[in-house]
């Protein structure tokens, strides 16, 4: 999704439905630090445009906002997320949602930690970026 330069990367669901789709942008949407968007770009799956549609008929977006489905649109988020890929296709599969879930998360702090992504953090002072590691996973300095 994109709103105006701001990009809101994947949707991890065991289903990509309308149902599931719907409750993406719902959530995105209601982040304080995610304005309403003029155009929400995704690829061609059938879902988002059923959830797009529910959510300007419930008065969540604007009848204005435009969807543009286009199967190569997200190229650039595809790419940064190679990483991802390439490290989840080596365990074939998760055992559940939450394992999914956490592995993501580790997999994508590392990789903002790595091309220093992180606010006030420096990329090169390791001290700092190991409280960073500590703070987010909740592990003993």
């Amino acid at each position: 999704m994109d709103s105006g330069g701001q990009t809101i990367d994947f949707l991890l669901t065991d289903k990509r439905d309308a149902a599931a789709a719907k409750r993406f942008f719902r959530k995105a949407l209601s982040s304080t630090g995610n304005p309403v968007p003029g155009a929400i770009n995704v690829d061609k799956n059938r879902a988002y445009p059923a959830a797009v549609d529910a959510l300007k008929d419930e008065g969540v977006l604007p009848r204005q906002v435009r969807l543009h489905q286009c199967k190569h649109l997200n190229n650039v988020v595809e790419q940064s997320h190679r990483n991802v890929k390439k490290r989840t296709w080596f365990s074939k599969g998760y055992g559940s949602f939450w394992t999914a879930w956490r592995t993501l998360q580790g997999i994508e702090a590392v990789d903002m930690i790595r091309k220093g992504r992180i606010r006030w953090v420096a990329k090169d002072d390791a001290v700092a970026l190991a409280a960073f590691i500590a703070e987010l996973f909740g592990l003993a300095a």
